[in-house]
């Protein structure tokens, strides 16, 4: 299994850096090379090799893995490429009907929002002809924005919201990105969320902008409205607080709210993992949930004899990380974290969880076969590089049982618990700086400290605090969240240096200001991919405190 997975990432990492897609004549060489590992997999294990068995092994073994690796990505690029925007139609009026299908961004200018098209026709050329002149290709989802008029009445809201029908005239263009070295890469960034084409909605009368129903009732429409009221909820009650846009980050995931001066100081002291919905939070909600289940469960003898409490917990923390993934709208990283604990609850639920290496290995296959675009993030390696690192320093260690602290001096060590917690937080810093160096050319010397302390904070009290808030209406529970965290800046501020000036007025727009101007969304995209990385436990590094909760007692 892991020799498979090694394979397997390597062959997705061989296409990923092709110029162009297989073409037939390499497809034919890769089925001949394909069949000929299979060929040889087939006679080493009926010939005697001797020696040479155990490398033949590894050799064939490795190269079928990184052959199917290679051919799965390039089938999955072909299926996502082939959904594009014909040529001919950039810079044309095209009118479409679709349903807005996820949560409108605010900007200083207008609203941007996802867009599912229904239909595309192209509007008619000339009054003598029908009002419909052709249908035309259109991508399935495309991002749009619509801004407002230049005119003093245009400056009121704009009336758009998440599960709404509508018709629109519309201009589209393929989705286009700097080519800047080391930069933001944003046509690879719309490319992994399945948006093949960009565009503005034309203003009136020279185009069409119809309601044509107020809700289409379907699952994931009616999500993004609940994720929606929730970020209204949030609005009216935070309105004057400066980190009302984090509490909004942290409940629904909408990154947007948080202005671009907090994640430059998220981003100095290596905390901006914590800042969204990650693989962290989805595993502590998770793991709690599992602990609080294994808890009750044990404390009913019929439930114990029908299902232990460890397979218990494992469930009811599966559900729980769904729950949470399906509040932050199954966000790309919250997408690969809940496969990561899927393959762990399984694995407990049906008795298969052996080496822990295994099971990252089985994680790992799984995540790619659902997203072979997960290896151009820094946070897929960081996290997988988190948890192998917990996994090999919280695997096979003895703890001293508490008879063993005699003495005044037993009695001033640190609790078991606290070292191990230490230890878990320096092997994952000196563990991941390397691969920091290599990704982002730096290493954050206050990480350890900062997250030290917003690591407990933020997953432990900040956000249990907003998602209560976000159910319950009880107001204070955001007042509590927001004074926790504003707490936690004063600590932050001078770990940061070289904030800049200008917060006062960034922030004076409210939510709506900081949600997604151009500029706060490039310097928020800067500052997760360019500068932002997970210090010591980030993103799915977390993914065992469901098998170490089910195992516990």
């Amino acid at each position: 299994m892991r020799l498979t997975a090694v394979g397997f990432v390597l062959g997705v990492l061989l296409l990923q850096g092709q110029a162009q897609l297989p073409s037939w004549a390499m497809w034919l060489a890769l089925a001949i090379a394909l069949s000929c590992c299979v060929l040889l997999r087939q006679r080493v294990r009926r010939v005697n090799a001797g020696a040479y068995r155990p490398a033949l092994q590894v050799v064939s073994s490795l190269a079928l893995a990184m052959l199917l690796g290679f051919a799965w990505t390039a089938l999955f690029a072909q299926w996502r490429l082939s959904d594009a925007l014909d040529p001919a139609l950039e810079g044309r009026d095209v009118m479409l009907v679709g349903v807005v299908a996820a949560l409108p961004q605010p900007f200083d200018r207008g609203l941007r929002f996802e867009f599912e098209v229904e239909s595309a026709q192209l509007p008619a050329t000339s009054p003598s002809t029908s009002p419909i002149a052709a249908p035309a290709q259109v991508p399935e989802r495309i991002q749009l924005a619509w801004y407002r008029g230049p005119q003093p009445e245009d400056t009121a809201e704009l009336p758009l919201r998440a599960g709404e029908r509508w018709r629109f005239t519309v201009r589209l263009r393929r989705p286009h990105g700097s080519a800047n070295p080391h930069g933001f890469d944003y046509e690879a960034w719309l490319l992994e969320r399945g948006i093949r084409a960009t565009g503005y909605v034309r203003p009136a009368p020279s185009g069409v902008r119809e309601r044509l129903d107020d809700f289409v009732p379907q699952p994931l429409y009616a999500l993004e409205r609940m994720r929606e009221a929730v970020r209204e909820r949030f609005r009216r009650a935070l309105a004057e607080a400066p980190y009302a846009g984090v509490l909004v980050a942290l409940a629904i995931g909408d990154q947007r709210a948080i202005v671009a001066d907090d994640w430059q100081v998220f981003a100095r002291t290596g905390v901006s993992h914590l800042m969204s919905i990650s693989g962290l939070h989805v595993t502590m909600i998770s793991g709690l949930i599992a602990a609080l289940a294994m808890a009750l469960w044990r404390r009913v003898p019929s439930l114990v004899l029908k299902l232990p409490a460890q397979k218990a917990a494992a469930a009811a923390g599966l559900l729980a990380a769904f729950a949470y993934c399906a509040i932050s709208g199954f966000s790309v990283p919250a997408q690969r974290t809940l496969y990561m604990v899927a393959v762990v609850a399984l694995a407990l639920l049906f008795d298969r969880f052996s080496a822990a290496s295994r099971v990252l290995a089985l994680a790992l296959l799984v995540v790619l076969i659902l997203d072979p675009w997960a290896v151009l993030s820094p946070g897929f390696w960081l996290s997988f590089g988190a948890v192998a690192v917990i996994f090999y320093v919280g695997s096979n260690r003895l703890v001293a049982p508490p008879a063993a602290r005699n003495g005044w001096r037993g009695w001033l060590r640190p609790p078991e618990w606290l070292r191990q917690w230490g230890r878990v937080q320096w092997a994952v810093t000196v563990g991941l700086a390397p691969l920091l160096l290599a990704l982002f050319g730096q290493v954050s010397l206050a990480s350890p400290i900062a997250n030290a302390v917003a690591i407990p904070l933020v997953s432990l009290v900040v956000t249990p605090l907003a998602l209560a808030g976000a159910v319950l209406p009880w107001d204070f529970l955001l007042f509590t969240a927001h004074a926790v965290f504003e707490w936690l800046m004063l600590l932050l501020k001078p770990l940061g240096p070289g904030r800049g000036r200008g917060v006062a007025a960034a922030r004076a727009g409210g939510l709506e200001r900081a949600a997604g101007s151009p500029r706060s969304c490039l310097a928020a995209g800067a500052a997760r991919l360019s500068g932002a990385h997970p210090g010591p436990g980030a993103d799915a590094a977390a993914v065992c405190r469901i098998a170490a909760c089910a195992q516990a007692g």
